[in-house]
């Protein structure tokens, strides 16, 4: 038999790498979008589907209801304009 090394304890493996989780609040990704959603107040039944959808957390909500949308963090996806049932978002041409 073959004298095996010793395999280590979990205990004594050297520690890995730690990496913080990280956030993109610190970092305006807006201007990448070519066109944007307009939310309209007079249209808005807040029944907040857009904000479940939206992957950016750019839809702004204040007491239970949506104020209108986060333009520095919208990427411009198009994903509340096609959920919401009730045509309160709108996707528009970026005018730069």
């Amino acid at each position: 038999m073959k004298n095996e090394e010793k395999k280590p304890t979990a205990a004594e493996l050297p520690a890995g790498g730690i990496v913080e989780a990280g956030t993109a609040a610190q970092f305006k990704t807006g201007p990448w979008r070519s066109i944007k959603p307009v939310w309209s107040k007079e249209k808005c039944k807040a029944c907040m589907i857009c904000w479940i959808y939206c992957p950016d957390a750019s839809i702004q909500v204040a007491d239970g209801k949506v104020i209108g949308i986060d333009y520095d963090h919208c990427k411009g996806c198009g994903i509340c304009s096609k959920e919401c049932k009730f045509g309160a978002i709108t996707m528009e041409a970026e005018k730069k």
